[in-house]
């Protein structure tokens, strides 16, 4: 049987580690995963030794362990696996034991368990924990990307701001507290129209309308107002916040100061009126 996927998850063959004392039971389970459209890859042991060397030696899609073996029980086997901190499907198969027993093998780590006598459900069972183990590694990579970009804007020397479609803060870092003099507890809640200078008062509906629909402001040169009341020449960059589906939920904004940079600019021109002004006098 050639690769099939599940659910777009496995695009090859599925590599299982059997913990199985018996051949027969081995090609058994591995003929129940192949008719439920899975394609196994499978290396069989029984023995502690042998457990902890294939663990360390491969990567598995999954783990199907028989409960009862006369060199490793499926307790130890789990305990072993978890000793390993993996995070893929482990699944005890046995041909016949009580609902305690199942509940305890549950409670101590396992994912499933399948009876012998049943192994129809198997492949479902491990297409099922597959599904669940993907879910967590993206939940957790998306948690560390979550983390680490907040890492990075906390960082920033730019002041970052993130804002409700109302104005309100939500968010404000450490180059927010530099540049505005105000700490993220004074400002959380608040509306960021008290950074706005009073002579420009259309500035910020102007801006919550544009991010509204879907826009961005890029490179507005305004001033805005420090907590002691002293004006500070910024450049901002305001972008809409989008939720999963695409909906505008919120705006960030990037501020950096150009008052050194209007300063020099200032002095330049200022020079250069100077000097002609000065060759104007000279040819009068």
């Amino acid at each position: 049987m050639g690769p099939v996927e599940c659910n777009d998850m496995m695009s090859g063959p599925l590599r299982v580690l059997m913990v199985e004392d018996s051949v027969d039971d081995t090609l058994l389970i591995a003929a129940a995963l192949e008719h439920g459209g899975l394609d196994p890859v499978f290396e069989r042991v029984e023995t502690a030794a042998a457990l902890r060397a294939a663990l360390d030696r491969h990567d598995w899609d999954v783990i199907i362990c028989d409960y009862s073996m006369p060199q490793l029980a499926g307790p130890e086997a789990l305990a072993i696996y978890r000793q390993k901190g993996l995070d893929i499907p482990f699944i005890a198969v046995s041909g016949t034991v009580g609902e305690e027993t199942v509940a305890e093998m549950i409670k101590a780590g396992a994912h499933d368990y399948v009876l012998k006598s049943n192994l129809g459900r198997l492949a479902p069972a491990v297409k099922q924990e597959l599904r669940a183990a993907q879910e967590r590694r993206d939940r957790q990579q998306a948690e560390a990307i979550a983390v680490y970009l907040a890492s990075i804007v906390e960082s920033c020397d730019d002041a970052i701001v993130g804002t409700t479609l109302e104005g309100m803060v939500v968010s404000w870092n450490h180059g927010a507290e530099r540049l505005y003099g105000y700490s993220a507890e004074e400002m959380l809640g608040r509306s960021v129209s008290i950074l706005i200078s009073p002579n420009r008062p259309e500035e910020l509906p102007e801006i919550l309308q544009t991010i509204k629909r879907g826009e961005g402001v890029d490179g507005l040169e305004t001033v805005r107002l420090r907590k002691d009341g002293s004006p500070v020449e910024v450049s901002l960059t305001i972008s809409p916040i989008k939720d999963i589906s695409g909906r505008v939920v919120g705006a960030s904004a990037v501020a950096r100061d150009i008052t050194r940079r209007k300063q020099e600019e200032n002095e330049r021109l200022g020079l250069i009126q100077d000097l002609t002004a000065a060759l104007a006098h000279t040819h009068a």
